[in-house]
């Protein structure tokens, strides 16, 4: 008996944490990381800030939580990259974005809060290791001895994954369909880059 007690009480702190996460996140993006406070934050989740601090103690722990939370796939996803065969095969590069596209689609808050935040982005730790990741995946999808034009087009095709995925969601039509047409183009780009058409 005691042990389900435990466990009810670790899953009702796993609900909290994330609630933080949710709320911060939308906080963040209709207002802005640097407008938000932590006192707000503690009074849209109606908990007290002795509460909110139990779980974060800074506004940058909520954010770098989210992220990691978000963005552990994609380390996975590289992971996963780093141990097929080389020299890549073009099968390899294209389950790489298809894997990116639906880590794109699942973390979507996040990168929407990421492109409309990118100066206090930068200035967080959280913008290096994202740079980093986008890095780890790019060196999957290019071949080490690649022309500069089939580099920039393997780079091009990540682009075209987070741009497209800020641009469309403003343009009518099923969202599913705008993920598979983005999605479609990058895998064209790293295709070309790697038949070096």
């Amino acid at each position: 008996m005691g042990t389900g007690t435990g466990t009810s009480k670790q899953h009702r702190r796993g609900n909290t944490r994330q609630r933080i996460q949710d709320v911060a996140l939308e906080l963040f993006a209709e207002q802005g990381y640097e407008k938000t406070s932590l006192r707000e934050i503690s009074e849209s989740l109606d908990v007290t800030k002795a509460a909110l601090y139990y779980h974060f103690k800074t506004k940058e722990d909520i954010l770098t939580s989210i992220f990691d939370d978000h963005t552990r796939p994609i380390d996975e996803l590289i992971a996963w990259g780093h141990e097929q065969p080389r020299p890549v095969s073009l099968e390899t590069k294209q389950k790489t974005l298809t894997r990116y596209s639906e880590i794109l689609i699942k973390a979507a808050p996040l990168f929407r809060f990421m492109q409309e935040n990118q100066a206090t982005v930068r200035d967080l730790k959280i913008g290096e290791s994202f740079k980093d990741r986008m890095l780890g995946i790019y060196e999957i999808l290019k071949d080490p001895e690649a022309p500069m034009s089939d580099q920039v087009r393997c780079f091009s095709a990540l682009f075209t994954m987070h741009g497209g995925m800020f641009v469309l969601k403003d343009v009518e039509g099923d969202p599913e369909e705008k993920r598979k047409a983005i999605l479609e183009v990058a895998i064209d780009l790293v295709t070309r880059a790697h038949t070096g058409a």
